[in-house]
């Protein structure tokens, strides 16, 4: 079994219970999907980019990430209808813990100049959502074997009822948020 979803299971699921004065153990909030997505589009230009970046993903993730085609075309961008701009992948279950915690105990400790994760990227409906500026953060990616330096996005959605709740959640997992007041330079 994953390691933090043994703690959740064990010690933060309790506490946040009783924190939020809940006895059902269903009305707990919890992490219900990981999503981790890279936009690529200098993979306009050339298709190896792509690749590059799916296998990365891949090593991240653990699983196959899906490409993403554009939906519209948009002149400005020199983009058209169907051409692959992206990758995503979905992360649920053993695996979604697995990443979340060798994102908090690894991946993040890693990034440069790092102050904390911005408390207020919350969506209004328990969900958040952070960036990784590359992706040589994660111990799985060779540094030597990366030709381009691609960040990613990486959203985390709970059954949370508001910000609130999933917050305290996720600061209970683990996450390192910055504390209200500071700012960033």
């Amino acid at each position: 079994m994953a390691r933090l979803l043994e703690q959740f299971r064990t010690q933060v699921a309790p506490a946040l219970g009783s924190e939020l004065e809940r006895s059902n153990p269903m009305a707990i909030p919890h992490l219900q999907k990981v999503v981790i997505s890279m936009g690529v589009g200098k993979a306009l230009q050339d298709k190896k980019w792509m690749t590059a970046a799916v296998a990365d993903l891949t090593k991240i993730a653990g699983q196959k990430p899906v490409v993403v085609k554009a939906k519209k075309s948009v002149s400005n961008f020199k983009l058209r209808e169907g051409y692959e701009i992206g990758c995503r992948v979905t992360l649920r279950g053993k695996r979604m813990y697995e990443f979340v915690d060798r994102l908090i105990n690894v991946a993040i400790p890693r990034m440069r100049d790092f102050r904390g994760l911005n408390p207020d990227s919350f969506d209004g409906r328990g969900n958040y959502s952070m960036g990784v500026s590359e992706q040589t953060v994660f111990p799985e990616i060779d540094i030597d074997k990366v030709e381009l330096s691609q960040g990613m996005n990486i959203t985390f959605v709970t059954t949370a009822r508001n910000d609130a709740e999933a917050r305290r959640l996720l600061a209970m997992l683990g996450m390192p948020f910055r504390r209200t007041g500071e700012q960033v330079a």
